[in-house]
């Protein structure tokens, strides 16, 4: 049996750019890789099968396994058994986290034809979140996501307000250019800065260009936002397109004892390098 752990992730900083030939849009964000994990569990069997219990519907892993396969013919039948704790359709990345758990194990399983570079073109093809999450860290992504750049960033805990009712990507998309809230210029040069600079400073730099698009959609988020704040955070945005909200803090005790009344929560700090 092979286990894989798959981190959350929050977009600390998410620059949206204009719009692709190819029909995506250009994106500039630093990910934050985070203690929160979904479990996976892969052995064996004498068929494909994948057990995500509460989670009905088509799973991204199946079409992890899927595209490996088309690269790799050695890959016995597996059972896969996630164990979610990543709330779902919440803007963390656990689906494309599942994904991309699953292509490291079906390589090892395999005997470790592919490298990374190999599984991040192939997670490409299936999810923007996808070659990110082949080697979970913080991260600098550019591109539609294919463009993974490992950074640091200081310690910080992290309160994670999930909506009941998730969003749509698409929808939250067609939003921003509606409105626009979109921007003609990237600027990774900053975020680089961004990262390397302390705790306060970067939390007063946190943006997110889809926020208003998704506030457009659901403007009962302003008051999960406007709570965070209130509760303590040194900053309070929304993840990718939502609908979570986060704020941040400088310690676990702050995190804790200034959200304890906000319903749902998930007090998280941020993964250590190389964990």
């Amino acid at each position: 049996m092979v286990r894989e752990l798959a981190p959350a992730k929050v977009n600390l900083v998410l620059q949206v750019g204009p719009r692709r030939a190819d029909g995506l849009h250009e994106l500039c964000s630093l990910f934050a890789s985070l203690d929160l994990c979904d479990e996976l569990r892969f052995e064996e069997a004498d068929r494909d099968e994948v057990v995500c219990r509460g989670v009905p519907g088509p799973n991204l892993v199946t079409a992890a396994i899927d595209a490996f396969r088309a690269r790799v013919q050695q890959l016995p039948p597996l059972r896969i058994t996630i164990e979610k704790r990543i709330p779902v359709a919440a803007g963390l990345g656990g689906g494309s986290a599942d994904a991309a758990a699953a292509l490291r194990a079906a390589n090892e399983m395999a005997g470790f034809p592919l490298d990374a570079a190999e599984l991040r073109r192939i997670g490409a093809g299936i999810g923007a979140d996808v070659p990110s999450q082949i080697e979970p860290r913080h991260a600098l992504v550019t591109g539609a996501g294919e463009g993974v750049e490992p950074i640091e960033l200081p310690d910080m805990w992290l309160v994670l307000v999930p909506a009941e009712e998730g969003l749509s990507t698409a929808e939250v998309y067609a939003e921003a250019d509606r409105l626009p809230s979109t921007r003609p210029h990237l600027d990774p040069d900053a975020l680089r800065r961004l990262a390397c600079a302390p705790l306060a400073a970067l939390a007063h730099g946190l943006e997110n260009d889809l926020e208003a698009a998704a506030l457009s959609l659901r403007p009962e988020l302003a008051t999960t936002l406007a709570q965070l704040r209130e509760a303590g955070a040194l900053a309070a945005n929304i993840t990718g397109s939502g609908p979570t909200a986060f704020g941040v803090f400088e310690s676990w005790g702050e995190a804790d004892a200034g959200s304890a009344l906000l319903s749902d929560r998930i007090v998280t700090p941020l993964r250590k390098a190389r964990q």
